[in-house]
């Protein structure tokens, strides 16, 4: 019996293929193509399952699909642990480059919402014996793409729901593994040319974060609840109808950690960081077109913001910067210097509408940052909230920073020496760079202690130096109200004798 079935199929199957070869030798294209068709249809009839293709290669194979990535990423977890048979990848610029896919004509299972769904990676190869010189990618046409199989009473779900859901999860998986990226602006001139960009970068490997930040830890904590709701609020800022962006403004004394800051805040946020540069921006337009440049989920950065152009004293006008400019010497190597100093033309103006103007909601989820040791210097219209929406200060090194610095420098948390240094610092103002300069261990003699003692000195001869420079000071503005006092006397006695000799 079993025999005799056998034979029946291989007659059968081999029924079937003299069939198919005369169709496929004898039938003209166009027959053959309605017949198919119509095969098609019949099958469709009574198939309940959907097929959704989604190929590597869009336009014609000019551009790789978004979409084809995003899927990839997205099942290369399940892939991992379901498939039998995966293929290895090389990603660049991601934290895990070895990336683990299945392989072609491998299938496997997803769920969501209780609906079972099922993936198959394919290939075809629609002419292997072609070959084209001019192919950037492959040398046979080869067609890679991914199935998505289901029951047609889901259509909605997944049409609607799910597949969104494999492009953001994917995206969002692809954000998460990705190496950060510090960028900066190129010169206008090398921006056109072969292989030529706005930006160059190099990979960000800074590895400050919030817990190693020497900082108030209420601050800290404040700082941290803004960045998390930022970082959520998207329907919050189409709601409100307000640019997803948010800028904050560091100020504070030279070495109080504020590039520290951007850098714990980069590695938060997950964001790349765009160290712009403004003195070799030209003038508004270029400086329109590398925001246009960045993408979102970044940060903008303009460091020492008071130095990089002079953008505090634009907003006089008329007569008051005509007065301005006679009362200056005319001295001709300061022209020179004014006329170099002013090959970037980029105004108040410009800058403004780069933060907060039209142009600035181009792209959502970014953060400016500016820094700056001279927080008055700056106009205004320039830091005013809902440009700078908040305002940092970092300030000089209080007894929790230390306790961070003493944490991160010599891995201990309490000392017999911490009520001195505390009393110390309350007594001096001293940067976090200072104290951890002091803290850092010179040689691997070195212990806590001496560490500790070291930073103690350091403390004693700060409290000592500002304790000169306050009485000195305080000499100086107390002669100088002597002086004033003297030549008040003096005017006062010069109109008394011109009063006697009937001068009036």
């Amino acid at each position: 019996m079993t025999r005799e079935l056998w034979s029946q199929m291989g007659s059968l199957m081999a029924t079937v293929v003299f069939v198919y070869t005369i169709f496929e030798r004898f039938f003209p294209p166009h027959l053959r193509d309605r017949v198919q068709a119509y095969v098609q249809k019949l099958t469709n009839h009574f198939n309940p399952y959907i097929q959704i293709t989604f190929p590597e290669f869009s336009g014609e194979r000019l551009k790789r699909s978004e979409a084809y990535t995003a899927i990839q990423t997205y099942l290369s977890a399940n892939s991992s642990q379901r498939a039998k048979r995966l293929k290895a990848e090389v990603v660049k610029d991601s934290q895990t480059p070895l990336v683990l896919s299945m392989d072609d004509n491998e299938e496997i299972t997803d769920e969501f919402q209780g609906v079972k769904l099922w993936w198959s990676a394919s290939k075809l190869s629609t002419n292997p014996q072609r070959y084209n010189p001019f192919s950037y990618y492959a040398s046979s046409d080869e067609k890679r793409f991914y199935k998505l199989s289901f029951h047609k009473r889901h259509r909605s779900l997944v049409t609607l729901s799910y597949i969104k859901h494999v492009l953001e999860e994917g995206k969002e998986i692809e954000m998460r593994n990705r190496q950060l990226k510090l960028y900066t602006n190129n010169p206008s001139s090398g921006w056109y040319g072969y292989r030529q960009s706005k930006w160059s970068h190099i990979v960000f490997e800074h590895p400050a974060t919030f817990e190693t930040l020497a900082m108030d830890q209420r601050k800290k904590e404040d700082i941290l609840k803004d960045l998390v709701k930022f970082k959520k609020g998207k329907d919050y800022y189409a709601k409100i109808g307000k640019a997803w962006k948010r800028g904050y403004l560091l100020y504070g004394p030279p070495g109080t950690g504020k590039s520290t800051m951007i850098a714990a805040i980069a590695n938060f946020m997950n964001y790349d960081v765009y160290d712009l540069e403004l003195t070799a921006v030209k003038d508004n337009t270029e400086l329109r077109k590398l925001l246009i440049e960045t993408p979102s989920k970044a940060i903008i950065v303009i460091e020492d913001i008071d130095c990089s152009l002079d953008l505090t004293g634009q907003r006089k006008k008329g007569k008051e910067q005509e007065e301005d400019e006679d009362e200056k010497p005319k001295d001709p190597m300061r022209k020179n210097e004014d006329e170099g100093n002013k090959s970037s033309k980029v105004t108040l103006s410009g800058l403004l509408n780069f933060i907060d103007g039209i142009w600035s909601a181009c792209g959502g989820e970014r953060i400016i940052i500016f820094t700056t040791n001279y927080v008055e210097k700056l106009d205004p219209a320039l830091i005013r909230r809902g440009r700078m929406d908040k305002h940092i200060e970092m300030s000089y090194c209080c007894h929790e920073a230390f306790k961070v610095l003493a944490k991160n420098y010599l891995d201990v948390e309490s000392h017999s020496l911490f009520p001195v240094i505390e009393k110390l610092l309350g007594e001096t103002n001293i940067t976090p760079a200072d104290v951890a300069e002091n803290l850092m261990p010179k040689s691997v003699d070195e212990d806590v202690e001496t560490c500790l003692l070291t930073l103690i000195k350091a403390l004693e001869a700060e409290k000592e130096r500002q304790k000169a420079e306050e009485e000195i000071r305080l000499k100086e503005e107390k002669e100088n109200a002597e002086s004033t006092h003297g030549v008040e006397e003096n005017k006062e006695k010069i109109r008394e004798d011109m009063k006697e000799n009937g001068f009036h």
